[in-house]
Parts: structure tokens; sequence; C-alpha cells
């Protein structure tokens, strides 16, 4: 059964080119989207060719964006010492090691990245199956294994973007919130695409970027035109 799309959806679609359009227009469009006081969220998907079956063409990581999201994220720190405070000071949420390991064990999840000390993944390992199928397994290739703990913390607090390709070879992310200047959208936009351009992986054959659309949480999409 098609899913039945509201009034004000129909509107939007009616704005939407029906070929790839620059990221400063793109950016202009989305705006006439938006109609109701909730601050939307900008997403940016991108198609890739790559093959995610294969471990060198998979993607992930994380991006600080040159202005942030306009979200803060909870974050948690596995460490010991001195970095536990140095780790709440920065904004963990929690911070510490046997006894939040044990809390998580016990159920506790109210938080959105885990950061960890090097020194802590021998016990954090016993986490895998929790935190693996929800993504906050804390992990070197996203920079969340980290010694300075308290730096890691402050970036992640403050909206530090993390990604990863899906079974289709799409990568999605949160690139700022419809209220910010048309300008800083362009440019966290603009940042983006450009990190995942550098990670091209050297195996990956043909288009490497083969499409690449921007919305609002609950809009029609805005197609890019990356040409060059």
């Amino acid at each position: 059964m098609a899913r039945k799309r509201g009034k004000h959806y129909a509107e939007s679609l009616s704005k939407t080119p029906k070929q790839p359009t620059t990221v400063v227009e793109a950016v202009r469009i989305l705006q006439t989207f938006q109609k109701t006081k909730s601050d939307s969220t900008v997403e940016l998907v991108m198609s890739l060719g790559i093959d995610p079956r294969q471990a060198d063409q998979a993607l992930r990581g994380s991006l600080s964006l040159p202005h942030g999201i306009g979200a803060s994220r909870k974050v948690i720190a596995f460490c010991d010492g001195e970095d536990v405070q140095k780790a709440k000071a920065a904004g963990a949420v929690e911070a510490g090691g046997d006894e939040l390991i044990k809390k998580i064990q016990d159920g506790w999840m109210d938080f959105d990245v885990a950061i960890a000390v090097p020194a802590m993944m021998k016990a954090v390992s016993r986490l895998g199956r929790i935190l693996g199928p929800q993504g906050k397994m804390p992990s070197p290739k996203v920079g969340t294994v980290v010694d300075d703990v308290a730096g890691a913390v402050s970036e992640y607090a403050a909206g530090k973007v993390e990604f990863r390709n899906d079974d289709g070879g799409n990568i999605h992310a949160a690139v700022g919130k419809i209220s910010f200047e048309p300008e800083k959208l362009v440019e966290n936009i603009e940042a983006f695409v450009g990190h995942i351009k550098r990670l091209r992986p050297v195996s990956a054959k043909g288009t490497y970027i083969k499409k690449a659309c921007v919305s609002l949480t609950m809009s029609p999409s805005v197609r890019l035109d990356l040409a060059g």
C-alpha cells in the first residue's frame, strides 16, 4: 500500500528540482520546506560505489564539522584515575571502570557515545555483545579509543559526527539544523562531502559518489550536483 503524503510534503515536493543542483541552491530550497516551529535536522545521504562486503572498502569514521550539528550528545568514558574527573569536567555523563561496565551490563544505556582509553579496552571488550549491535562500542577507527579522553568527550558531547556505510554502500549523516545560517550549512555539507571523497578506497572501481541528497527529517530530498 502506497504511503499517503500530506499537503505540506506535496507542496515541498513541487519545489524540488528534477535535476541535481548546487549545495548553495539545495540549502535555499530546504529552507523553504521548513514550516513548523521545530528546528529540523538537515540530513545528508551519499550513495557510494563501494562493495561493503570487502573489508578494504568499508567506510567508518568520525568528523567534527566546522559549525557542529546543533545538538549535544550524552557521552560516557571508560577510564580510571585522574581521567575520571577530567572526563566528567569535559561533559561526560558517566565515567569510570568496572562499576560503569557493571552498570551497563545491568541494563543502563542512557548515552549516545562511549569513549575509552586504550588501557581499558580489555575490560570494555566484555560489553561487545551489548554495545556492538547499537554502534556504541569504542573503536580506534571512529576516534573513540583515545589517550586524550577529555578532548574526545568534549568533541563528541558537542556533536562530533560518526558515520559508517550501510549494507547498500550508503552513508547517512546529520550536518546541522535548518536554523543555521545558510553559509554554515553549506560549509558543513561541503566539509563532510570532502572528507568522504578523501576516504575513497584504492580498490573501489568506477564512479565513487553515485548520488548525494540533502533533506529535512520529514521532507523530500534535494539531489546535489557534486561534479568536480
